[in-house]
């Protein structure tokens, strides 16, 4: 025991440590693929003049 960490500490705490990564990655890759909200910036398909874009 080194400094009151103990084994069942470390295995209780590598999930934990694993899901708040995980989810910092998602959020991450959620971030990048906005810039794909609209097929157009996709596919670099120029709108139209009064065309909305799809989302």
């Amino acid at each position: 025991m080194v400094i009151g960490v103990t084994k069942q500490w470390v295995w209780l705490s590598l999930p934990i440590l694993g899901g708040v990564v995980g989810n910092y990655l998602d959020n991450k890759e959620t971030e990048r693929m906005t810039m794909f909200r609209d097929k157009s910036a996709l596919y670099h398909r120029v709108l139209k003049p009064g065309e909305s874009p799809s989302w």
